[in-house]
């Protein structure tokens, strides 16, 4: 396939997810920004929030992942499943409650104005960085299946990809999303049912055939219960799924956002729990679809590529499949990455503007309000673009593992503000909240460095989330106060 079909795919694309912004953004105020006015359907909230989980994240990596973690992966995400439990009966019925826009509004009502700057303040980190990885994907994708060809720089790859989100949703935010998420979701599981079909095809194989050679292969080993010590041990990957799931969806304004914009908290737990229960046949799917990609490789003798997010790209991009597959993998990659991006863009503008800049709170007119927020809107645009030409000079692991390392230093604190918070009646000295958040990352940072030497040879894996949360409640009891 040529770059100007690819380019063609592209514009169609985009002119149907702005048609959609344009009908669903029409004389959008604040409200329907940042939570949909409250009338988002439920089931079309837990549809789309498949794909923004996902994201180009789950799309490119987690096939590529296979050959060095195998089915591991799938004991996380059952572990997801205790999460999202989680969140559906612990946290949500705190955040409708409290009829919060931001949840991190909760830290302040629970302990005081540090406690609440800096867990927004951490989120605002943590989902810069992890918005910036899943757009690298596809900005690297486009790098090189168009751009390259015409040597045009990769950072204005990178602008081109940042101004289509921002398109969008700069109009409607919330209201919007809920309806392109849900679209781009469906695209993107249509990609991966459709590349599955055509390579099985191109093997020769029914779809028999196609589950056996899976079981039978070297990639698809799911259980790990021998070695303590390794990563992809089942205890710590059940129990890291779990936690990922409560901090990256229950303590994120992205995740949450969404389903705050549901009409009542029974609705929202609904949301979560379709939404959790299609997650995992979704992500089996990906890990299939990876073995799927590394027996073709050897078959067709395609050369396996430094980096193991490349894999999907090449095959599906270079001729090696029919060209029907490339429009699978362009629309699929374009929907995941998008249905991600977009809905993060929109909750670092709320929570800027709601926590940082406390928009809600001043004497403003509604004009000068909805002003803010469309500055805000295109500032986090180029701190995103800028991060991720950053990330594409510096990365040379897989995405999806990086992502997981870094939600661990940066997730956890919140994770240890939460829970605190949740299951004790202490206050604390808010103003020290902020030295505590700091240190517990530094302090995991140096756990995972020399985790081998001190303990015995253990593999510090994506349980640092836990480790990091539990040295963060351990730092608020020292700081707590007496009455």
């Amino acid at each position: 396939m040529t770059s100007v079909e690819i380019i063609i795919i592209l514009v169609a694309y985009f002119l149907l997810l702005l048609t959609v912004s344009y009908f669903t953004g029409r004389k959008a105020k604040n409200d329907a920004f940042f939570l949909g006015n409250k009338k988002s359907p439920w089931y079309i909230v837990a549809f789309g929030m498949v794909g923004a989980s996902l994201s180009g994240v789950t799309f490119i990596s987690v096939p590529g992942w296979v050959a060095s973690s195998q089915f591991s992966y799938l004991q996380m995400v059952l572990g997801y499943l205790v999460g999202y439990f989680v969140v559906a009966q612990v946290l949500l019925p705190v955040y409708y409650r409290l009829n919060l826009t931001s949840i991190y509004s909760y830290l302040e009502q629970r302990f005081g104005k540090v406690s609440y700057k800096t867990g927004a303040s951490f989120f605002l980190f943590s989902r810069i960085i992890g918005a910036s990885f899943r757009l690298y994907l596809v900005a690297n994708v486009l790098q090189i299946t168009i751009f390259k060809a015409y040597n045009i720089p990769f950072a204005v790859t990178v602008a081109v990809t940042i101004l289509l989100i921002w398109l969008y949703t700069f109009k409607g935010g919330i209201k919007t999303i809920v309806w392109t998420d849900t679209l781009q979701t469906f695209f993107m599981l249509m990609a991966v049912g459709f590349s599955i079909y055509y390579i099985s095809d191109a093997m020769n194989l029914s779809f028999s055939g196609m589950v056996n050679v899976i079981q039978e292969s070297e990639y698809s080993r799911i259980w790990f219960f021998d070695n303590p010590n390794e990563r992809t041990f089942f205890v710590k990957q059940f129990l890291s799924g779990a936690f990922i799931t409560i901090v990256m969806t229950g303590l994120d304004q992205d995740m949450m956002q969404k389903n705050l914009s549901c009409s009542n908290l029974k609705d929202a737990q609904k949301n979560m729990y379709w939404y959790g229960a299609a997650f995992v046949p979704a992500n089996i799917l990906f890990m299939a679809l990876g073995v799927l990609l590394y027996i073709f490789a050897a078959q067709k003798g395609i050369p396996i590529p430094a980096k193991a997010d490349d894999l999907f790209p090449i095959i599906a991009t270079q001729g090696h499949l029919t060209k029907i597959i490339t429009v699978f993998f362009m629309l699929g990659l374009m929907a995941a990455a998008y249905s991600s991006a977009d809905s993060a863009l929109t909750s670092l503008t709320t929570s800027f503007s709601i926590d940082i800049l406390d928009v809600q709170k001043r004497n403003y007119t509604q004009n000068k309000k909805e002003n803010i927020r469309k500055l805000v809107h295109l500032g986090i645009s180029i701190v995103l673009g800028l991060v991720i030409i950053v990330f594409g000079a510096l990365n040379n692991d897989s995405v999806i593992s990086s992502l997981f390392k870094f939600a661990g230093y940066t997730y956890g604190p919140l994770l240890g503000l939460y829970a605190f918070g949740l299951f004790t009646k202490y206050a604390i000295n808010d103003r020290l909240v902020w030295l505590i958040a700091i240190l517990s990352p530094l302090i995991c940072i140096l756990l995972n460095k020399y985790s081998e030497t001190l303990f015995g040879g253990y593999k510090m894996g994506f349980e640092l989330l836990i480790y990091n949360g539990m040295i963060t409640f351990i730092g608020l009891l020292v700081i707590k106060k007496r009455k």
